[in-house]
């Protein structure tokens, strides 16, 4: 048998390949996402909410959103049966094992119970560009409150999180409203068809996409769109659409404050529950102000319509205003990257009494793909180790000797461990990212000396180089010393 025939797999053997919306991850990556975890969870611990880490499944019935209908419940989850029979099924957010962490131990918690928490969450979605099965959130709620300063609290804790992970001031702007103001408007309009406030809250998620003449033949009777297809309306009255219509002027004016906008929606008719949504987010913007919130940064929208189902006041979602490129140059728009509200429901699925909580929640993995499209990437980029270059199994001793030093010194580093020559080993360590080389041939042990190659420098005046007998000449970024003065020398080189 040829080599290359006992080298070919056999038809059997499976093919490697990940699962559709799984990725795998390597260094840059998880470093990315490990930076922002790390900076946005020292925000939240320093406005006073406790880490929370709870199981990767929950039972099925626990998790609310995707009840068993069916023999096997995995409608949006991934599910499996337990050896009791009962339906576990991995979280697919950290509300609701929040929910079911406050109900399980409320007796003993201090209220209100402010914790946060991260890590993978679960889809049983189908996966697309950007839309993945696993994914990494980060979120921070308070259960236990009904304070509308709760809200602003967690919406101005929002916007330094987002600073820390690396956004500056105008790349990202949270968008506040109420939810409770719709509600206010259909009583107030006497739409009492769930179905027909349920499409014209759809109608007016597609502001951004249609703008305001397509949102207001969705409120109407309907819109044909360009491909001919027909988009059946919500059959408002003209003076519900004339009082949405002026709910969406005041997400457009320029320069509004959020006083502003409250007082430019304030004149439609908005019944109790819409003067009970302006009172509430009068009072958010009180406290954001007070906590010296930039209007830029916070803005009232009531277009925001997050949630139809399960947020019950306060809504906000977190916009990226980053310049954002593809990897070819193209522009992208990478839009939300978190959001959030309040939910006042959520607990008592468990407990039967209203609890009052609110919460924000954010992307990580979403955040950290955003930074990389701006270009800001570099910080990731990881930082491979030493690597100590062997040329013969006799001065092995000399080999190990040298990359304990520098651990001991706490400098990563590494042995090269293959069988390949001082080309190939060279050319390893550069696929590492290793800041330097260290290279002890029988002339540098000989002479008790070191030679240590700075590889960072040497890309950089090699790029410049371009004849190669002047580069084999210069050696760029090599120095031979005394063997003492390697741990002095490394870290020269990597800081």
């Amino acid at each position: 048998m040829t080599d290359e025939a006992s080298n070919r797999p056999e038809a059997s053997a499976p093919e490697a390949r990940a699962p559709r919306g799984f990725a795998d991850r390597r260094g840059r990556d998880l470093t990315a996402e490990r930076r922002i975890v790390a900076r946005v969870s020292e925000v939240y611990e320093r406005w006073g909410f406790e880490a929370l880490e709870t199981p990767a499944f929950e039972y099925a019935d626990a998790l609310g959103k995707f009840l068993p209908d069916a023999d096997r419940p995995n409608e949006g989850v991934f599910a499996l049966q337990d050896d009791d029979d009962q339906w576990m099924a991995l979280r697919y957010d950290h509300t609701a094992p929040l929910a079911r962490f406050a109900a399980q131990n409320w007796e003993t918690l201090p209220k209100p119970f402010r914790r946060y928490a991260y890590g993978p969450v679960w889809r049983n979605e189908k996966p697309g560009p950007g839309r993945f099965r696993e994914f990494w959130q980060c979120d921070a709620d308070t259960v236990g409150s009904d304070r509308p300063e709760a809200d602003a609290e967690i919406i101005a804790m929002g916007c330094e999180g987002l600073r820390a992970a690396g956004l500056a001031a105008g790349q990202a702007v949270i968008r506040v409203s109420n939810r409770k103001l719709f509600d206010g408007l259909f009583d107030a309009g006497g739409i009492t068809d769930p179905m027909q406030r349920l499409t014209a809250l759809r109608a007016v998620d597609k502001y951004d996409r249609l703008g305001v003449e397509g949102v207001r033949l969705l409120l109407g009777e309907g819109r044909l769109d360009e491909s001919g297809d027909y988009t059946k309306g919500a059959n408002l009255p003209a003076s519900v659409i004339g009082a949405i219509e002026a709910f969406l002027a005041s997400a457009e004016t320029p320069g509004l404050s959020r006083a502003g906008v409250l007082d430019a929606v304030s004149g439609a008719a908005l019944g109790a529950a819409g003067d009970e949504a302006l009172k509430e987010l009068a009072a958010i913007d009180r406290a954001l102000t007070a906590m010296g919130v930039a209007q830029d940064d916070v803005r009232f929208d009531p277009t925001i319509v997050r949630g139809l189902e399960y947020y019950t006041g306060a809504v906000f979602e977190a916009e990226l205003l980053l310049d954002t490129k593809d990897e070819k140059g193209r522009a992208v728009r990478f839009g939300s990257i978190g959001g959030g509200g309040r939910y006042d429901d959520l607990v008592s699925r468990f407990t039967g009494q209203s609890t009052p909580a609110t919460g924000f929640s954010f992307g990580v993995s979403r955040l950290a793909s955003a930074l990389r499209a701006a270009g800001r990437g570099a910080e990731d980029a990881t930082r491979g180790p030493v690597v100590a270059i062997v040329f013969s199994e006799d001065d092995m001793q000399h080999y190990l000797d040298a990359v304990s030093e520098l651990r001991a010194a706490g400098i990563a580093a590494e042995l090269y461990l293959g069988r390949a020559g001082m080309k190939a080993q060279m050319k390893y360590a550069d696929r590492r990212g290793a800041p330097a080389a260290v290279i002890l041939g029988g002339d540098e042990i000989a002479a008790g000396q070191v030679t240590i190659k700075d590889l960072d420098a040497g890309r950089a005046r090699a790029a410049a180089i371009a004849d190669n007998d002047a580069w084999k000449a210069e050696r760029p970024g090599q120095q031979t010393v005394a063997r003492d003065q390697l741990v002095a020398v490394v870290r020269s080189i990597i800081e």
